[in-house]
């Protein structure tokens, strides 16, 4: 979810007339519209009459003017279908794309609703606010109305809240966007409140920080499908280069696997809310806390997984490595619940990648070759275990497991 969405549509339909192609806009659709959207905005930061034509092409929108609103479903057909194509790469689909934009029609109805409480005022500049301070002195004021009588962000994000509820009557509605939103967000949820919405309490915001260091080869500006390429252009020039790397069928599909772990792995293993700087070489190493550790981990246990089914003597099992990693193994219904209640993925994250070190160290450790066939037996199966675990932790973070690398 965009905070400015809506501004960053304006600013591009109200430029595009002068910037744009349909043309280019057929060849490269996202490519275009970041190009020229870059120049509207460069344009209106010392223009004020750009200004105001993304004001006016808002206040077109909200009249359901035809040909804002068909330049406006044109610019976000082409940006929903660059997303799915991009999402696919990371396994992600989504059922419905739909943001605040599209619940202009529910304003109206929130805004009497408002009025009906006596809630909804007229400020010194004519814009419609509500007070939201504990003590009603206009100490905290959301603004819901433009002077021009257009709506704001949070005003269609009310609405979209309660169609959301009317829709689907969730049990939980999870906004997850960058921090610079949480006082947006928090205003929303009180908002949501002072209409006497009961499922307020249900709705909650996960912020995530910032990404500092983050280019790829290509310049400064970064695009996900950018950054995409060039973790799987780095993998695959890593595997080449590795002395352990094994031969397969396709390997650029099995370097952009192992290149988004990485990625996921990076962004995972701290608290979403923190900053942090960004650094390829790291990020790719094959040893440490990194994804591709996990891939390696994952695709070392695959090898003995044939064997691991047979019948074993879990008495076996009583060495101090074996039980370190069991001991292990156990927490995970404790680590899935812990991130599911604080929504955060690094308890995951974190449990795999000390579980791919316990398995390092178990593989010299506990030696199936040269072992007698019931040792080997009981050890086939911990190893078996473990890779169970560690595809299904992975698999939870969007992240698909390769037998091979």
């Amino acid at each position: 979810m965009q905070k400015n969405s809506t501004l960053d549509i304006c600013l591009l339909g109200a430029g595009f007339d002068q910037y744009g192609s349909q043309e280019n806009l057929k060849q490269n659709p996202l490519q275009h519209l970041f190009e020229v959207y870059v120049t509207v905005n460069q344009e209106a930061e010392h223009n004020e009459q750009m200004k105001q034509a993304a004001r006016d092409f808002f206040r077109r929108l909200e009249q359901h003017e035809n040909e804002a609103v068909s330049l406006w479903k044109q610019f976000r057909e082409i940006t929903v279908e660059e997303y799915q194509r991009v999402y696919k790469r990371l396994g992600v689909r989504f059922d419905i794309y739909s943001g605040e934009s599209c619940h202009q029609d529910g304003v109206e109805e929130v805004l009497q609703q408002l009025q009906g409480r006596g809630l909804l005022k007229t400020s010194d500049k004519g814009t419609g606010v509500v007070d939201l301070s504990p003590d009603g002195d206009m100490s905290n004021v959301c603004t819901l109305l433009r002077s021009d009588g257009t709506s704001l962000y949070i005003t269609r994000d009310i609405a979209a809240a309660i169609d959301r509820m009317n829709k689907y009557s969730f049990d939980e509605m999870i906004y997850v966007t960058d921090k610079s939103q949480s006082n947006h967000f928090s205003q929303l949820f009180q908002l949501l409140h002072t209409l006497a919405h009961p499922w307020a309490d249900r709705c909650q915001h996960v912020p995530f920080g910032l990404v500092r260091g983050m280019k790829t080869r290509s310049g400064e500006v970064v695009f996900l499908e950018d950054v995409l390429d060039e973790a799987r252009t780095r993998m695959l020039r890593n595997m080449e280069q590795s002395k352990t790397t094994k031969e397969m069928e396709n390997p650029e599909e099995t370097a952009e696997k192992v290149g988004i772990t990485a990625l996921i792995v990076q962004d995972f293993k701290g608290p979403l809310l923190s900053d942090y700087t960004f650094d390829w070489d790291r990020v790719l190493q094959a040893q440490g806390d990194t994804g591709v550790f996990l891939q390696y981990t994952h695709a070392r246990l695959c090898s003995s997984e044939a064997a691991g089914a047979c019948e074993f003597d879990p008495s076996l099992l009583l060495d101090r490595t074996s039980i370190t990693v069991l001991q292990h193994l156990l927490r995970y219904d404790e680590v899935l619940h812990q991130s599911a209640q604080d929504l955060q993925p690094k308890h995951l994250v974190n449990f795999l990648l000390k579980l791919s070190h316990l398995i390092a160290s178990a593989h010299r450790e506990l030696p199936v070759k040269g072992s007698s066939r019931e040792v080997a037996q009981a050890r086939l199966r911990l190893f078996s275990g473990a890779r169970s675990v560690l595809a299904n932790g992975m698999r939870i973070l969007g992240i698909t497991p390769v037998e091979r690398m």
